[in-house]
C-alpha cells in the first residue's frame, strides 16, 4: 500500500463517517440556537459588506477594515474548490454533489457566523498594535487547562500542514496544470513565478495582505462571473434542466454514477461534504484568521459579514461552476449524459465546459486566468492563517523560516501529483475540524450571547423609531 492509498483510507473514514455528522450537526445546532442567524442576519451582513465596500481600505495602527478581513477571508475561500473541487464532486458524486455543498453551506453559514464571532471575542493585541486571533485562542477559552493546550497545538500544527504547506501546493498544482494546457507553458517554470511573487507579498506581512486582497478579490469574482453568465445565456434552454438533474441526482446518484443506491447516496453525500469544506471552510477553522482581525464595535458584527463569505463562496461562484459544467457537459448531447467518459478529470471540466462557447484554446485560458487569480489568492491568505499559527506555537522569529519553508512548498505543488496533492490536503483539512469544533460546541453560550444582545438592541431601536413616529403624529 502506497502513501497516496493510505492518505485515501484516513479519509475516507473522516469524510464519509465523522465530518459529514460534525459539520451538518455542527452547523444545525447553531442554526437552532441562533434562531436561524443566516437567515435572519444575512441582509445585514451584506448591509455591513456594501457600507464597507472599498479597493482602497485604509491602514490602521493594527488588524484590518471590516472589509479588508472579509476579503481576506473570501480570498481563503474562493479558490480551486469552486472549479476544480466543483468539477471534482460533480464527476465523482454526480450532479447530486452540488445540493449537499448547498446544504453544507447553508449550515455553515451560522457556523462561520460562530467562528467570526469567537474570533472577534478571543483576540489578542499586543502592545505593539499587531492583533491576533483564530481558534487556538478560542480552544484556550473553551478547555483552560492541559488539554486545551493540546487541542490548541495539535489545530496549529494541522493547519501550518493542511493551509500552509500541503494547502498551498494544491493551489500552486491547479495553476501550473490549467496553464500548462492553455498556453504549453512547463508546469513547474509556472510554479516559480508564483512562489516567487507568493513570496513578495508573504514578506510583506498582514498589510500588504489586506492590501492586495481587497482589490483582487472583487476582480477575479466579476471576471469569473462574467464569463460563467455568458455559458448561460447560450445555454438558456438548458438551465432549468441543469437545475433538475442537481435534485434529481441527491436522491438518485446510483442513475448516473452507478452501484447500489445505499453506495452511490454516500458518495453523492461525502463528496458534497468533504469538497464543500474544501470550497466554503465553515467549521475548518481557517477563515476566523481573518475575521479576528477586523476592526468593528462587536463581535456579533462581523459575524454577520462573516456569513456573506460563505454566501458568495457557494451559492455564487461555486454554484455558477456547477451549473456550466453541468449545463454543457451533462445535457443534451454532453459528453457525460450517459455517465463517465474518457479523458475527463476534474482538472479539466471547466475547460471543457467553457470551451464549449469560446473553443478549447480560449476556454482553457479563460479558466487558467480565472485560477491563477483564484488560487494565488487564496495561497495569500491561507500563508497568513498559517502565520498566525507558527506564531502562536513557536513565536515571531519562527515566522520568516516559515515562510522561506512555504515558498518552497508552493513551488514544489506544480510539480508533484495531482491526487496525491488533494488527497493530503483533505486529511489535514479534515483533522483541523475536530478540534475546532469541539470548541464551537462548547462556546455556543457565549456566541448566542452576542447574538441576543444583537438582537435586543435592534429591538429597542426599532421601539424607539414607533416612539419617535408615534410622537410625530
Amino acid at each position: 500500500m502506497d502513501l497516496l492509498e493510505i492518505v485515501q483510507m484516513v479519509n475516507t473514514y473522516l469524510s464519509d463517517y465523522i465530518l459529514c455528522f460534525l459539520l451538518i450537526g455542527l452547523g444545525l445546532y447553531y442554526t437552532i440556537r441562533t434562531r436561524f442567524v443566516q437567515v435572519r442576519c444575512l441582509g445585514e451582513g451584506f448591509s455591513r459588506f456594501f457600507g464597507n465596500f472599498s479597493l482602497h481600505g485604509r491602514d490602521g495602527k493594527g488588524g484590518m477594515s471590516s472589509f479588508q478581513a472579509l476579503a481576506t477571508a473570501v480570498a481563503a475561500q474562493v479558490g480551486t474548490g469552486n472549479v476544480v473541487g466543483a468539477s471534482g464532486a460533480i464527476l465523482t458524486g454526480g450532479p447530486g454533489a452540488i445540493f449537499w455543498m448547498w446544504i453544507i453551506a447553508f449550515f455553515g453559514m451560522a457556523t462561520n457566523y460562530a467562528e467570526a464571532v469567537l474570533a472577534q471575542e478571543t483576540r489578542v493585541v499586543k502592545e505593539d498594535g499587531t492583533v491576533l486571533g483564530g481558534p487556538v485562542y478560542y480552544i484556550r477559552r473553551a478547555f483552560p487547562g492541559t488539554f486545551g493546550k493540546f487541542l490548541a497545538a495539535f489545530f496549529a500544527v494541522a493547519i501550518t500542514l493542511a493551509l500552509g504547506f500541503m494547502g498551498c501546493m494544491v493551489q500552486s498544482n491547479s495553476i501550473g496544470e490549467t496553464s500548462e494546457a492553455a498556453f504549453g507553458i512547463p508546469a513547474w517554470s509556472i510554479g516559480i513565478v508564483i512562489a516567487l511573487l507568493a513570496g513578495f507579498v508573504f514578506i510583506g506581512g498582514t498589510k500588504r495582505i489586506a492590501r492586495i486582497t481587497e482589490k483582487l478579490v472583487p476582480v477575479m469574482a466579476v471576471f469569473y462571473l462574467i464569463g460563467g453568465a455568458a455559458i448561460l445565456l447560450a445555454n438558456f434552454d438548458r438551465v432549468i434542466e441543469a437545475v433538475s438533474l442537481i435534485f434529481y441526482y441527491a436522491f438518485n446518484p446510483e442513475a448516473i454514477i452507478g452501484g447500489s443506491w445505499g453506495l452511490a447516496i454516500k458518495t453523492a453525500i461525502s463528496q458534497g461534504v468533504k469538497r464543500g469544506l474544501f470550497s466554503n471552510e465553515a467549521g475548518m477553522g481557517s477563515t476566523p484568521h481573518a475575521h479576528a482581525l477586523a476592526n468593528v464595535a462587536k463581535p456579533h458584527d462581523q459575524g454577520v459579514v462573516a456569513m456573506v463569505g460563505v454566501f458568495i463562496d457557494t451559492f455564487v461562484v461555486l454554484t455558477m461552476t456547477a451549473l456550466v459544467v453541468i449545463t454543457t457537459l451533462y445535457t443534451g448531447d454532453g459528453i457525460l449524459a450517459n455517465g463517465a467518459a474518457e479523458g475527463v478529470s476534474k482538472t479539466n471540466m471547466a475547460q471543457l465546459a467553457f470551451g464549449s462557447l469560446f473553443g478549447s484554446s480560449l476556454g482553457s485560458i479563460f479558466i487558467a486566468v480565472s485560477l491563477l487569480f483564484f488560487a494565488f489568492s487564496t495561497i495569500l491568505s491561507w500563508n497568513l492563517f498559517a502565520k498566525i499559527n507558527v506564531e502562536y506555537l513557536m513565536g515571531k522569529s519562527a515566522v520568516k523560516l516559515f515562510s522561506l519553508i512555504a515558498i518552497v512548498f508552493v513551488f514544489l505543488g506544480s510539480c508533484l501529483s495531482n491526487n496525491l496533492v488533494w488527497e493530503l490536503t483533505d486529511m489535514f483539512n479534515n483533522l483541523m475540524v475536530i478540534p475546532n469544533s469541539l470548541a464551537l460546541f462548547v462556546l455556543s453560550s457565549v456566541v448566542v450571547g452576542h447574538t441576543d444582545e444583537a438582537r435586543r438592541l435592534v429591538d429597542e431601536a426599532d421601539e424607539e423609531n414607533q416612539y419617535i413616529i408615534q410622537a410625530e403624529n
